[in-house]
C-alpha cells in the first residue's frame, strides 16, 4: 500500500461550517465543491495570500479541505471539532463594537453571520452536535478528483481504517476521518467570562452523548484559550488586545467538575473510553492531570496525548528555568504551552504520541525563526530551512529519550492545526506541502545520523527513512491501532 502521512490534528470543517451560516438553510455541508460551505471546496493559497501572510500572518486559505487532503494522498486524517468560544467577542475593545470580529475574521477566515451566531449561542455543546451533523451530511458521498473518485468516511474504530483500506483501488479512494474534540467547553461550560455557569447534570450528560456517538472521539483536548470551569489552560492568544479576556483561569488546575469530567471520559466500560490531549491544559492542570495518571489510574496504562505541541527545550515544569539540552537552547518558543522535556519522557513511556504543530508562533524562538527565511525566491532552499524547525522537534525529542534509555523514536508525529487559527511555517502552507516536508525531513534525517549514530544507544541507531516514515505516518498509526 502507498505510504502516505497522518495528521493528528487539524480541522478541515472550521472555515466551511463557518461559511456555511451565510446560506439559507443554515449549517449545510454542500455536495458542490465550488461552494466555500463543502468541505470539499479547494482554495490553495495564491501568490498574494503567501505575500499576505509571510507579511501578516494571516491564513485566508483552506489547508485541509478534502480535496486538498485528496491531492495530497492522505488517508487517516484526526479532525477536531471545535465550537469557536463567544470570549473572542466577549466585550468591546478600545470601546469600539465590532473590532474584535475584524480581528477574528482576519485570523479565523469565519463569515460576520458565524459570528453573530457565536456571540448569540448559549449552548456550545448543540454547536459541537451541529458540526458533527456536517461531517455526516457528506459521509461516503463521491467526489471525483484529477481523474480519481473519493470520498471520506467516518470510522468508529481501527477496524473500519483496515477494511476501508481493503476496498481502495487505483481509481477509487477512501479519506478515513477520526473524530476528536477541542475544549472542554463543548460540554456547554465557561459560558460566561466572569463567573462560573457550568451544569454538573448538563457537563455529565453531555459526555455520556458524546461517549455514545456511532462516530466516538479519540481523544478531547481538555482544555483551550479561554476558562471552562473544567481546568486551568495556558496562554494562547497573540492578539493583543484580546489577551485580557483569557485572563481568568489562566494557569490555574483542575476543578472538582473537571476531575469527574476526566474520570467519565477515561471510564473504559464497553470500550468507550475517550483520551485526554493535554495541549492547551496550564501546568498547574497538568501536574494534576499527571498524578492523576500516577495515583488514581496507577494500574492502567493510559497514554499521554500532546495531539499539536512543541517543545521549549527546559528541562521540566518544576526546573522551568533551566535548560534541558545545552546545545538546543536557541532552538525553541520557551512558552508553558509548549512541553517540557520531563513531559517528553513521560509521553514516551505512557506509550503516548505527540503531534508535531506546524505553527511559526510555537515550533521556533524567534531567532529561529528569522534564520529560516530567505529573502531570495528558491522554493528547495526555503523548504529545507523550515523543515529544520521541524527537524529539530524531532531530533530533540530523541536526544531526551535516548539520554532516559528509551526508545526514542516512537512519538514523533504531525499534529499539524492546519486550518485552525495558526500562522503556517512559510512553504510548509497546506496538506500537498506533506510531500515536500517528508522530502526535506529525509535530508535533515541523513545528515543527523551520518553524524551523530554512534551517540545513540544501539537499539536507536535505525535509518534516516525509518526516522521519516515514523514521523510521517507509522507513529500515529501504531497509536491509532492501539487505542482505537
Amino acid at each position: 500500500m502507498e505510504k502516505h502521512y497522518v495528521d493528528l490534528h487539524c480541522h478541515p470543517s472550521l472555515k466551511p461550517f463557518s461559511k456555511s451560516f451565510k446560506y439559507k438553510p443554515r449549517k449545510i455541508n454542500d455536495i458542490d465543491p465550488n461552494r466555500k460551505n463543502s468541505i470539499w471546496h479547494y482554495s490553495p493559497p495564491n501568490f498574494l495570500e503567501k505575500l499576505v501572510n509571510r507579511i501578516v500572518t494571516l491564513t485566508k486559505f483552506t489547508q485541509t479541505d478534502l480535496t486538498a487532503l485528496a491531492k495530497s494522498k492522505a488517508k487517516v486524517v484526526v479532525v477536531a471539532l471545535y465550537p469557536f468560544e463567544k470570549h473572542f467577542f466577549g466585550k468591546e475593545v478600545i470601546g469600539i463594537k465590532g473590532v474584535t470580529d475584524v480581528l477574528v475574521n482576519l485570523a479565523a477566515s469565519i463569515s460576520q453571520s458565524r459570528m453573530d451566531y457565536i456571540r448569540s449561542n448559549y449552548d456550545y455543546f448543540a454547536d459541537l452536535m451541529d458540526e458533527y451533523k456536517y461531517f455526516q451530511q457528506l459521509h461516503n458521498q463521491v467526489e471525483k478528483i484529477d481523474g480519481k473518485f473519493y470520498t471520506y468516511r467516518l470510522v468508529s474504530n481501527f477496524q473500519d481504517i483496515d477494511d476501508n483500506f481493503s476496498q481502495e483501488t487505483d481509481s477509487k479512494k477512501i479519506i478515513n476521518i477520526i473524530l476528536t474534540i477541542e475544549g472542554g467547553h463543548s460540554f456547554n461550560t465557561g459560558l460566561d467570562m466572569d463567573k462560573d455557569m457550568a451544569s454538573r447534570t448538563e457537563v455529565i450528560g453531555n459526555i455520556n452523548v458524546i461517549k455514545n456517538w456511532e462516530h466516538r472521539p479519540l481523544f478531547i483536548t481538555l482544555a483551550h484559550h479561554f476558562y471552562n470551569e473544567l481546568a486551568g489552560h495556558a496562554s494562547s492568544i497573540s492578539i493583543g488586545i484580546l489577551k485580557k479576556n483569557q485572563y481568568r483561569g489562566l494557569n490555574s488546575g483542575l476543578t472538582d467538575l473537571g476531575v469527574e469530567a476526566i474520570d467519565l471520559l477515561l471510564d473504559n466500560t464497553d470500550n468507550k473510553r475517550i483520551l485526554i490531549d493535554i495541549k492547551h491544559l496550564s501546568t498547574t492542570s497538568r501536574k494534576a492531570y499527571y498524578n492523576l495518571l500516577e495515583t488514581k489510574y496507577g494500574n492502567e496504562n493510559i497514554p499521554i496525548i500532546a495531539s499539536h505541541g512543541a517543545c521549549n527545550g527546559k528541562r521540566a515544569i518544576e526546573q522551568w528555568q533551566q535548560t534541558g539540552i545545552s546545545a538546543h537552547e536557541d532552538w525553541f518558543c520557551n512558552i508553558d504551552i509548549n512541553l517540557y522535556d520531563d513531559e517528553l519522557i513521560r509521553i514516551a513511556r505512557s506509550n503516548g504520541i505527540f503531534g508535531i504543530q506546524l505553527d511559526e508562533r510555537r515550533i521556533g524562538s524567534k531567532r529561529a525563526i528569522n534564520k529560516s527565511k530567505i529573502y531570495f525566491p528558491n522554493k528547495r532552499k526555503q523548504l529545507r530551512k523550515k523543515a529544520l524547525l521541524v527537524w529539530r522537534q524531532v531530533q530533540h525529542i530523541a536526544e531526551v529519550l535516548d539520554n532516559k534509555g528509551l526508545f526514542c523514536w516512537g512519538i514523533q508525529s504531525i499534529g499539524s492545526d492546519f486550518d485552525g487559527i495558526v500562522n503556517p511555517i512559510n512553504g510548509l502552507w497546506t496538506a500537498e506541502n506533506m510531500k515536500d516536508l517528508a522530502e526535506e525531513m529525509l535530508n535533515h534525517a541523513n545528515d543527523y545520523i551520518s553524524k551523530n549514530i554512534n551517540q545513540l544507544k544501539a537499539y536507536n541507531r535505525i535509518s534516516a527513512e525509518s526516522i521519516v516514515e515514523r514521523v510521517m505516518h507509522e507513529n500515529a498509526m501504531e497509536f491509532i491501532k492501539r487505542n482505537y
